[in-house]
């Protein structure tokens, strides 16, 4: 093989290279060791040592040097694995270069015409080989040598990447080298005459992970079904680990090319295949997925600038990244800011005057007349011509489709008459909600206004609070539209679905059978698909995505999917929603061998391992879980939950996508790992999963809370005093409001009911303190919102925040510094790092002696009839003699401490306390650390109370309550 000339000082190379044969200008020269058969130990440590530095010579023990005579610098110039290979070389030298050189009178001059014609040899080889498309062709040249000498794979093998680094055989790691193809991951090594080669398909990789293997923590381990390889001391394991799981999962997705996953246009020849543009892939699989873009589109730039945000009123540093159809900007600051702007939209890219405040500025102006500013970008004029030239052959191709358009309008006209009717159904259900739904609609109507409407919306952490309260009815379809740009999608393709009805209805393939069989059976309960305009409106839709897209077809659940977006978006709207789940934020999902799923629950219990320890060591098998599970990832969790539960889930995943699938499938299993655990078989595993109120128990009780708290607030209008009226527009909050209140009493009948702690006689008045405290806005009611987080904090928040609650309710309303919606927590599932979303605390006041003593006997009140009555009396006794013995520290002469004597109960230490007009009080912090200091207490407020049970003995008593007031009616009226 010819080699770039490598300069070589001839003193050194003599000690480990021993020379065959010489002229004027070439030595032919043999490793030292090579060819011994005795095991001398000096060819055993050359060989190591070649090995170790990745020489050359240990797969090419031959070489050729150019030299100049009488000089001590060579050049070598090619080598060989046989003396056979090199002895070719060398005779092509001696006739081809040897006589022209003799011409030279220079020299030097006849070794650099050497060298040249060297590096044309080597030029007209990579052209035509694997090198020709790396970075370094020459190097990468010769690494493809060895390894094609040390492993024989056939040529169609691709090299893409070799690494220095470990393998570890138990304890003994071995220095060698780890290469990456497009179809085995190996390994080579070569130490004291003993030769290691380790070849494994990707194909037969079962598992690839980072792990720890004692003091080394960068180890990436290779697991198959036989056994697992461990590798470290790579130099940067992110980049191995990233090849690495780039190039398995090509290989798996070009086994299952036929079944359903798709492979890269750019990746589906594997000549093609490079380090390069795997780094590239995999920035763009990043980008895809940060926005949710179609995956055909390809990335064309990325570069550091700044965007004007307005509702942050200043420029904020992010990246700015460009497709073919789109441009989005990302901030550095992960999640605080995300912006989306289809090409479509965009009227005019144009420079402005570029400043020191604003340097090198760009203005983007779109249909919608907005405009967004970025700045500091480093190669402008480039970018501004690109996206120029994108944005002009943009609408030429929108002119030439519209143009194609009017004259196939008669067509289209005939075939919008089929769905014309179809309409009423998104408003089916909205007759019901319409009234109840204006106050959420008011404050998204307020973040609109805030942070802009449409695609190109500023998407922050505030948005996604909000999808996870719930999405207004009237807003959902909307928003779904938005949210996974679907939107884009109807803009470009304006008649398309109409052409594609008028084609496809009346044809009969198995796929319509299929559709035809399942009708019926989508929301058989639902008043829109009781009707022939419904059913005919989802067979439109259904029968069109099936002809649209052959390879899927109709899959069963896609007309479950179907029939939702029909109730709320019109029936071209839900049609285009349909072709970005399947095809773009679900792909390889639903086809008939639904091969996306699949992987999807491959990583489910990779996640399940990782996030749930417990559950996974002791249910070692989870794939009894997969036949469950499955249906969720398929059906989004529509066929296993209540509709308007269902719905919730819905409009988190338009907004994070798949991720919120798994986040709420891992916080099923974790809220039902000790029954899971516990089982003794899997079927009844699989019972204590399908059972109904797992998922409402866990994510929905909410839900049910709603309808005790509706009970009461109708009971209350129908037997009240007069009807009550909406609240008015002012009174509307900013943050997520509810249009059911209950006043004082309603409340107070609430608080026994679902109150975790009962109070005895004292009930009433920690009920009146409570309803103070959450009536900030003193108009004698409180909202379901303001319920549900109270619910929340007694029920899901720790001690701590149980103790702040109790403290609050001590403090005269006058003194509270703020709001009590500021302390505690949203009940709402955040489908972000964690399953809840907090809030800051605030600061508040201290305690004076009259409130410690109502503090303390509250505390009493909640004891009484607990099994553990006495010994909650003794810590309590013991926590308040010592707050009392803090505060005359504090207060020496002001205040005189009282400790309870021996038999005295709480509440008569706490009454003995001086009610002089000292200045005596006590913080948050010092109460709770003396809390703190009684096990017995923490353990009390700590005990988990069961919310399910709760609510259903509350609905039973509910119903008593109306079926009395009923008969009584009923006596009345006779």
């Amino acid at each position: 093989m010819w080699l770039t000339p490598e300069e070589v000082a001839l003193k050194n190379a003599l000690k480990l290279w021993v020379t065959e044969k010489s002229n004027d200008y070439f030595v032919l020269q043999r490793r030292r060791g090579h060819g011994d058969t005795g095991g001398k130990i000096t060819g055993l440590l050359v060989g190591a040592l070649d090995t170790v530095l990745d020489s050359n010579a240990r797969v090419a023990p031959f070489r050729i040097l150019l030299q100049v005579p009488g000089s001590q610098v060579s050049w070598v110039i090619a080598s060989g694995a046989t003396a056979e290979e090199v002895q070719k070389h060398w005779k092509w030298l001696d006739q081809n270069l040897l006589p022209y050189m003799s011409v030279f009178e220079n020299k030097q001059d006849a070794a650099s015409f050497a060298q040249g014609k060297v590096k044309g040899l080597i030029a007209e080889e990579v052209l035509g080989g694997q090198a020709a498309l790396e970075d370094d062709p020459a190097r990468f040249r010769e690494v493809l040598a060895r390894f094609e000498q040390r492993f024989g794979l056939p040529q169609q093998e691709k090299l893409v990447a070799h690494y220095s680094c470990c393998c570890w055989k138990g304890r003994v790691p071995r220095q060698g080298w780890l290469y990456l193809s497009t179809n085995h991951v190996s390994f080579y090594s070569f130490l004291l005459g003993k030769e290691v080669k380790l070849l494994v398909p990707w194909v037969e990789v079962t598992g690839l992970e980072r792990a720890s293997l004692g003091l080394m923590t960068d180890v990436i381990r290779v697991r198959t079904r036989q056994r697992q390889r461990d590798f470290s001391m790579f130099l940067n394991v992110d980049e191995v680990m990233t090849v690495m799981s780039q190039l398995a999962d090509l290989a798996l997705r070009r086994l299952l090319d036929s079944g359903g996953l798709e492979v890269d246009k750019s990746l589906q020849q594997a000549t093609n295949v490079t380090k390069r543009v795997l780094e590239h892939q995999a920035l763009r699989q990043y980008v895809l997925s940060l926005f949710g873009l179609p995956r055909s589109e390809k990335l064309q730039e990325v570069m550091n600038c700044s965007m004007w945000t307005p509702h942050a009123r200043c420029h904020t540093p992010g990246k700015l990244y460009t497709t073919d159809s789109y441009m989005g900007f990302s901030s550095r600051q992960e999640g605080q800011c995300t912006l989306l702007i289809p090409l479509a939209e965009v009227q005019s890219i144009e420079k402005a005057e570029s400043t020191s405040a604003l340097p090198n500025p760009v203005i983007i102006s779109v249909k919608s007349k907005k405009a967004f500013q970025l700045i500091e970008l480093v190669q402008r004029d480039e970018l501004v011509e690109n996206l120029t030239d994108r944005l002009r052959a943009l609408h030429w191709r929108q002119a030439m489709f519209r143009g194609h358009n009017q004259r196939k309008k008669s067509q289209v006209n005939r075939a919008v008459n089929l769905w014309a009717d179809s309409k009423s159904i998104r408003y089916i259900r909205f007759r019901k909600y319409h009234k109840a739904e204006w106050l959420e609609v008011r404050v998204w109507g307020d973040h609109f206004e805030e942070f802009g409407r449409g695609v190109h919306m500023f998407r922050t952490d505030k948005i996604r609070k909000l999808v996870a309260m719930g999405i207004p009815e009237s807003l959902r379809g909307e928003l779904w539209l938005t949210f996974s740009d679907a939107f884009s999608s109807l803009a470009a393709h304006p008649e398309y679905y109409a052409d594609l009805v008028s084609k496809c209805m009346g044809e009969t393939s198995i796929a319509t059978e299929e559709i035809e069989r399942d009708l019926h059976r989508s929301l058989p309960e639902h008043a829109a698909f009781q009707n022939q305009t419904g059913i005919a409106a989802l067979r439109r839709v259904l029968t069109a995505y099936a002809h649209r897209n052959p390879n899927i077809g109709y899959c069963q659940s896609m007309n479950i999917l179907a029939s939702v977006l029909l109730l709320y978006a019109k029936e071209e709207e839900a049609f285009w929603l349909l072709v970005t789940v399947c095809e773009r934020m679900l792909p390889d999902y639903f086809n008939h061998r639904v091969i996306g799923a699949q992987v999807d629950q491959s990583v489910f219990e990779e996640l399940i391992r990782e996030r749930l320890p417990s559950l996974a060591e002791s249910v070692p098998d989870l794939s009894p879980l997969a036949s469950v599970s499955l249906t969720w990832f398929l059906t989004l969790f529509l066929s296993v939950l209540p509709f308007r539960s269902a719905l919730y889930v819905l409009d988190c995943f338009f907004y994070h996508g798949i991720k919120a699938v798994f986040q709420l499938g891992l916080a099923v299993l974790d809220a039902n790992a000790a029954e899971l655990c516990a089982s003794t078989d899997d079927g009844q595993a699989l019972m204590t999963l399908t059972r109904y109120e797992i998922l409402l128990n866990l994510c929905f009780t909410l839900q049910r809370m709603d309808f005790v708290f509706q009970t009461e607030h109708f009971i209350s209008l129908y037997w009240g005093d007069g009807v009550r009226t909406p609240p008015e527009p002012r009174a509307v909050s900013r943050g997520y409001t509810e249009s059911y209140h209950v006043d004082c009493a309603q409340f107070k009948s609430l608080y026994a009911l679902l109150a975790p702690w009962p109070c005895g006689s004292h009930t009433d008045t920690v009920a009146q303190r409570t309803f103070t405290l959450l009536d900030q806005n003193r108009q004698n009611r409180i909202s379901f919102t303001q319920f549900a987080r109270w619910l929340d904090t007694l029920y899901c928040e720790d001690f701590n925040e149980k103790v702040r609650l109790l403290y609050r309710l001590h403090i005269p309303p006058g003194e509270l510094t703020g709001t009590y919606q500021e302390t505690i927590h949203s009940f709402s599932i955040a489908f972000n790092t964690g399953f809840f979303q907090e809030h800051d605390k605030v600061t508040v006041s201290f305690l004076q002696q009259r409130e410690f003593v109502q503090f303390c006997k509250t505390l009493c009140n909640m004891f009484h009839g607990d099994r553990a009555e006495n010994e909650l009396f003794q810590a309590i006794a013991m926590v308040t003699s010592l707050v009392l013995q803090i505060g005359e520290a504090r207060h020496k002469g002001r205040t005189s401490g009282a400790e309870p004597k021996e038999g005295e109960s709480p509440d008569q230490a706490a009454s003995s306390v001086s009610a002089s007009e000292g200045d005596w009080t006590a913080s948050f912090e010092q109460i709770l650390a003396s809390l703190l200091t009684e096990q017995a207490l923490v353990n009390f407020l700590e005990r988990p109370v069961d919310l399910s049970a709760k609510i259903a003995s509350a609905k039973e008593q509910q119903y008593h309550v109306r079926a009395g007031l009923l008969m009584i009616q009923h006596q009345k009226t006779r």
